[in-house]
């Protein structure tokens, strides 16, 4: 497969900036990679490999049958022919699924173009959609007609084998490559459709590591039978996972209770923070532990929180650590 010269949002390498040091205490909160499968059951994502045929939604109802849970969330509707990349939180995690949106998607596919044009007109023609394209959704989606502006972060062609094209592209979130590929074919001066379409990538998680449902299925029941609970800490990843594209800001374990609460993030309970934040930027407050304390905005860029010693970092917006995992260090006024 080729390489992508540009990655997407989701695989962003990023500087971590220590602002102060402190200790957590053992005795609250754990580990993402230490949580029971119980937990995982709660607090997890799974990264499953949608076959074709049912619809996004049909799936994780599946999902939440293998495994006793609900609610479940999916990040992403891949039509039912579609097949590939479909993470399916569970339980709590599904507050922060929509946190993929930003993450970016990436697919491989088969354009089959109805007239015979040079190999080197098609490259040349699918580069030129790398950046900005318009697109109107079809007639039948879950979203209003009117035409959006989507990205597309790279587009490389793989093969051409006679009217057949097969290409990998990154692309924004609510990309719709079955228009995309219509509008190669248009500018080639011909017609052109999506024959086959697999999702290999939403951000952090890919087509190399995807599980299916029966593996899902049997690890539950190994674990049920047997208590071995390796199977099911493998397949069922920390809700973590979700947020892994997100700048973080990490957080002294007296800051955790008054956020989980509904707190402002003041300064002071910042311990670190990664480097490219700017103000109204979703990131990802996480304790020392690296667990997901909450999804917020940031209020600051990352220069002004290592600078200053007063003010507010970033506001909440939904929380994702259970309110009692770590103490009430905090008075009410």
């Amino acid at each position: 497969m080729a390489k992508a010269i540009v990655e997407l949002p989701g695989l962003k390498v990023r500087k971590r900036l220590v602002k102060a040091s402190a200790p957590t205490n053992p005795k609250f909160g754990k580990s993402p990679l230490d949580r029971t499968p119980e937990e995982l059951l709660q607090y997890g994502v799974v990264n499953l490999d949608k076959p074709s045929g049912p619809t996004s939604h049909q799936v994780a109802s599946w999902v939440s049958e293998v495994t006793g849970v609900s609610p479940v969330g999916h990040g992403g509707t891949l039509d039912p022919r579609v097949t590939g990349v479909l993470p399916v939180s569970l339980g709590h995690a599904t507050k922060g699924i929509g946190a993929l949106l930003s993450a970016g998607k990436e697919y491989i596919t088969v354009l089959r173009l109805h007239t015979d044009v040079p190999e080197s007109k098609v490259r040349e023609a699918c580069k030129s959609f790398v950046g900005s394209v318009k697109q109107l959704p079809p007639v039948r989606s879950a979203v209003a007609r009117r035409v959006r502006q989507r990205e597309i972060y790279y587009l490389n062609v793989l093969e051409v084998d006679g009217r057949d094209v097969l290409f990998q592209v990154g692309c924004e979130a609510g990309t719709y490559i079955r228009n995309l590929c219509i509008d190669i074919g248009r500018r080639l001066g011909t017609r052109g459709h999506m024959q086959q379409l697999l999702r290999s990538r939403t951000g952090p998680f890919s087509i190399d590591d995807v599980v299916t449902l029966q593996d899902l299925k049997d690890a539950i029941a190994y674990w049920k039978e047997d208590k071995d609970a390796a199977e099911v800490k493998r397949i069922v990843q920390p809700m973590e996972a979700l947020f892994s594209h997100l700048p973080k800001i990490v957080l002294r374990d007296s800051a955790i209770s008054a956020v989980c609460h509904g707190a402002q993030l003041a300064l002071p309970g910042v311990v670190e923070l990664d480097s490219d934040i700017q103000p109204g930027q979703t990131v990802l407050l996480q304790s020392l532990k690296g667990e997901g304390v909450a999804l917020a905005l940031a209020t600051m860029d990352s220069k002004s929180m290592i600078d200053k010693s007063e003010g507010v970092a970033a506001r909440p917006e939904r929380i994702l650590l259970p309110k009692d995992t770590y103490p009430k260090v905090w008075k009410r006024e």
